[in-house]
């Protein structure tokens, strides 16, 4: 009887729990392997199995030994331990688990407001199938849930001076600068956003801020000090609070990296991005409610970052559901509600199988018959693909690049692209690494190159995959 009665409580809350977590699945079966889960996880490998951090390059024949800012190496370590536990699926289950636990902390703290207009509930999670992409085994799916739980705890002491959850932050800071360093700084520019928007108190037109008490500014002010110290727990010290700028302050990399270029209206793909823009700037100018001076300061914070980069649409996304929910008018909703909830469920959890809920391969070109021959031919200075450096560090064959774009940037990435491109003075780059053997696209200048001149001899083609030798070198 208890039960039924709880049921009958909550059962609009547990259709809601019901919805988040099928539609999660849905977006999880969409899941995939990419050319950087391979080295991520054989990081994590070496350093589980020698019990130590990897702060050294162990994995390329040109920088081996050459100091690397690991600063992912927990989400390795967790990623490998989890491949373990789950092989053959843990790619989807570790999205399925953080996507759920995203939607679900937005649910929770924002309860209220979902219930009071179900149908736009509804259509702000289906809009995460497009904003919260980059559905592969990254360390940004659990930055994601870190950045929610702190837009929760900073909003939780704005709106009320006695919250002790802002104490909570600085754990989130440690876990958050080893898990993935290079977006751990948004915890500190948030914190100072908060305390900006504080100080003020005016209305003007629709916009209304209003002013922290002291006990609120002595608050922040206390734990934006500890984030900061708390930041520099982690392998590389006090380095981490300037490696997010050095890493944005790359333009070789910024151009070199898609998920990196800025957003591009011109590009039709892009459009969803500016959509959600003026969708949110609608429902700001038509809402019956005065505009809060810390949601407009946030919203052009994170517009700001998704046009900088396509990288950040997500934030928009996940700090924008901490406040549009509070613009729009409260909808009565009957019987029929309830329905649509569990038809809409059970198509989620019917489409997700029917996609398949094991990881789909982005790239599976280097296929095992290329590997085994590479393993076979034994290079000593191989020069690859870069999207192929992953796999062969898989499969413990040394690599000229990958990846990790921050440990080649000041060292061989440019003559990289430039050999790669036939850029330049690419015959006399060739020769200074004296590189035995080529694995490349064969779309590219370089296999062009290759496959014309008698110096270099075809060893195998598979699919768009080719490897080359370099007969003059030994």
């Amino acid at each position: 009887m208890k039960i039924k009665q709880f049921v009958k409580k909550n059962k609009w809350v547990l259709l809601f729990l019901l919805f988040i977590l099928s539609f999660s699945l849905l977006m999880a079966s969409f899941c995939f392997f990419e050319p950087d889960y391979y080295w991520h996880i054989k990081a994590g490998k070496y350093m589980f199995n020698n019990k130590t951090i990897l702060l050294s390059d162990k994995f390329s024949w040109y920088l081996r030994g050459t100091y690397w800012f690991s600063h992912e190496w927990l989400f390795e370590i967790l990623l490998y331990l989890l491949s373990t536990v789950f092989p053959g699926s843990h790619v989807f289950v570790y999205v399925f688990v953080f996507i759920s636990l995203l939607q679900l902390i937005i649910f929770i703290t924002n309860k209220k407001d979902y219930l009071k207009n179900i149908p736009f509930s509804l259509f702000w999670i289906v809009l995460s199938l497009i904003f919260l992409g980059f559905l592969s085994a990254r360390p940004h799916i659990f930055s994601n849930v870190l950045l929610c739980l702190t837009i929760y705890i900073l909003l939780d002491l704005f709106y009320n001076e006695n919250s002790k959850k802002i104490y909570l932050l600085p754990l989130i800071s440690i876990i958050w600068a080893n898990v993935h360093g290079g977006s751990s700084s948004l915890i500190y520019i948030l914190i100072l956003i908060f305390l900006f928007c504080g100080m003020f108190k005016f209305k003007f037109s629709k916009i209304e801020a209003i002013r922290l008490s002291k006990k609120q500014i002595r608050k922040y002010l206390i734990v934006l000090v500890l984030n900061v110290l708390c930041l520099m727990i982690n392998p590389h010290g006090i380095k981490m609070i300037l490696y997010p700028y050095m890493n944005m302050a790359d333009s070789f990399m910024m151009s070199f990296i898609s998920e990196w270029h800025p957003t591009n209206f011109s590009d039709g793909s892009h459009f969803p991005y500016l959509g959600l823009l003026v969708f949110i700037a609608f429902i700001f100018i038509f809402s019956k409610r005065k505009i809060r001076f810390i949601d407009l300061i946030l919203f052009c914070f994170v517009a700001y970052l998704g046009l900088k980069s396509i990288r950040f649409w997500p934030y928009t996304y996940i700090i924008c559901s901490y406040f549009v929910f509070y613009y729009i008018s409260g909808r009565k909703y009957d019987k029929g509600t309830s329905l649509c909830f569990l038809i809409a469920s059970f198509l989620f959890v019917i489409l997700a199988f029917k996609n398949g809920i094991l990881p789909k391969d982005s790239d599976s070109i280097v296929t095992s018959k290329v590997i085994d021959t590479i393993k076979l031919e034994k290079p000593k200075r191989l020069y690859n693909y870069y999207d192929y450096g992953g796999y062969l560090i898989y499969n413990d064959i040394d690599v000229f690049v990958d990846g990790r774009f921050d440990l080649y940037s000041k060292n061989n990435i440019r003559d990289y692209y430039d050999i790669c491109n036939l850029n330049g003075n690419y015959v006399k780059l060739i020769n200074k690494y004296k590189f035995d053997y080529y694995l490349v696209p064969n779309d590219t200048r370089i296999s062009y190159y290759l496959e014309h001149n008698k110096r270099f001899k075809k060893i195998f083609s598979k699919k768009d995959v080719i490897l080359y030798k370099d007969l003059n070198v030994n």
